[in-house]
């Protein structure tokens, strides 16, 4: 009994020593890899190439009804986080190891903004924590309405939408800051998965992703029962007329 005992003790302690020596491999390979990216072009330089783009929204023209929108679905604990959301890592950890393959994101705003700065989208660990580091970097340096700004100036919106200008101007021919909450919510939506929640692809798939993202934000906070009600008329109205064309 003993000596099992001390088998399992031993087991264990070489098991969290693997992993040790493993995390701490990954972790300097991925900041090797932080190191070229930056060092190529530093985030300041990055930032402003961003921010040259002619159709570049700023935060004070983003709807309020928007900006809660995309907090309350993307990263619920963005103005809390200090660029890693730990419980949503931790859930996404757990759904990969059982599926065994990187199938759950998990990432932050903030993740997601330093990926699509520097990244490529395959889902790979190293570029992962590469990620990581550049989103700390982003924490330090800017403040989270910039952060979100130019989260909303760098993600695919489908159709050949690349920011959230050109995504409002295309679906709805309108500037960002004339949106409704009603296409605020909807747009919202649209960058979990692009090719999916497209308006011109299939709006019907829009309006149910429209209606999680309306959920979560009265789960939040950011809508009462009687303004989401308001809009998921809308949701509902939009869905018969697509129905009868």
């Amino acid at each position: 009994m003993r000596f099992l005992k001390k088998l399992i003790t031993l087991t264990l302690f070489f098991l969290l020593l693997a992993l040790i020596v493993g995390g701490g491999a990954l972790t300097w390979e991925g900041y090797q890899i932080y190191r070229e990216a930056v060092s190529e072009m530093p985030l300041s330089e990055k930032v402003a190439q961003i921010r040259e783009n002619q159709n570049y929204t700023p935060f004070s023209s983003l709807p309020e009804t928007y900006v809660n929108a995309v907090v309350a679905v993307e990263d619920k604990r963005f103005y809390t986080h200090g660029g890693i959301d730990l419980i949503a890592t931790g859930r996404a950890l757990f759904i990969n190891l059982r599926e065994k393959e990187l199938a759950e994101g998990g990432s932050s705003i903030t993740q997601q903004l330093a990926k699509n700065m520097y990244f490529s989208q395959e889902k790979k660990i190293l570029r992962k924590v590469a990620e990581l580091f550049v989103a700390f970097d982003l924490e330090r340096a800017y403040t989270k309405e910039e952060i979100l700004e130019l989260y909303v100036n760098t993600i695919y919106f489908g159709s050949g939408y690349y920011c959230v200008y050109d995504a409002a101007e295309g679906y709805f021919g309108k500037l960002p800051e004339e949106m409704t909450d009603y296409e605020s919510t909807l747009l919202a939506g649209i960058p979990n998965a692009p090719s999916v929640y497209a308006l011109t692809n299939r709006p019907e798939l829009a309006a149910q992703r429209q209606r999680q993202v309306i959920a979560c934000m009265v789960k939040q906070d950011y809508l009462t029962e009687q303004q989401a009600g308001a809009i998921l008329a809308e949701v509902e109205q939009a869905a018969a007329g697509d129905e009868n064309e």
